[in-house]
């Protein structure tokens, strides 16, 4: 055994024999080069990471259709009662690149990203129209804003809304900048982004 395995080979067993039990949910995208564990500096077993095209959370939708996104919200929250959820965007996001492009063609005929990346349509379409802004510009705003929009989201879903009004769980958003390597984090009132210690 050689790498990260033979390295921390003891908490990998007693992850094996005890199971997990970590205290924050992070929502992140599945863009390779924004990995949760490494931003964070988390070791195994510390974070409970869903990953998806752009960080979205979709709205409670109790439908009886496929909602991987949500299984893994309902899992942390109710079985490993997680004391934390982070909803955690990037810089130059594929998806939000895609969903501000009104030219883009679907990659296929399910147009799977096309449909998913419909859960940012209106403030696309608003940031969109905003001659002002820079393409640059309209991307970073979409990226923070959709990081809302998935707060908004996830407070729809009862079992997050009751626990967060009680206070036994807390819900954050983060912005990671993959060209600085700075993590900003949102406050929570005004939902502005700001480095903290600055």
């Amino acid at each position: 055994m050689t790498g990260r395995f033979s390295e921390q080979h003891d908490r990998y067993r007693a992850l094996a024999e005890t199971g997990q039990k970590p205290k924050t949910l992070v929502v992140a995208c599945c863009d390779s080069r924004a990995a949760p564990e490494t931003i964070f500096d988390s070791g195994p077993g510390e974070l409970f990471v869903v990953r998806n095209v752009a960080n979205l959370v979709p709205p409670y939708e109790p439908d009886g259709q496929y909602h991987s996104t949500s299984a893994a919200l309902e899992f942390a929250v109710q079985s490993l009662r997680v004391t934390d959820i982070v909803v955690m965007g990037h810089g130059r996001c594929g998806g939000i690149s895609a969903a501000l492009d009104p030219k883009a063609e679907p990659l296929s005929p399910g147009d799977f990203i096309g449909k998913w990346m419909g859960l940012v349509k209106l403030a696309a379409e608003q940031i969109q129209s905003a001659e002002i802004l820079t393409d640059s510009e309209r991307q970073r705003a979409l990226e923070r804003v959709s990081i809302r929009n998935s707060i908004a989201n996830l407070r729809t879903f009862p079992c997050v809304k009751i626990l967060e009004e009680r206070g036994k769980i807390a819900v954050h958003g983060a912005w990671f900048d993959i060209s600085t390597g700075e993590l900003w984090v949102m406050d929570g009132k005004t939902g502005d982004f700001s480095r903290p210690g600055l």
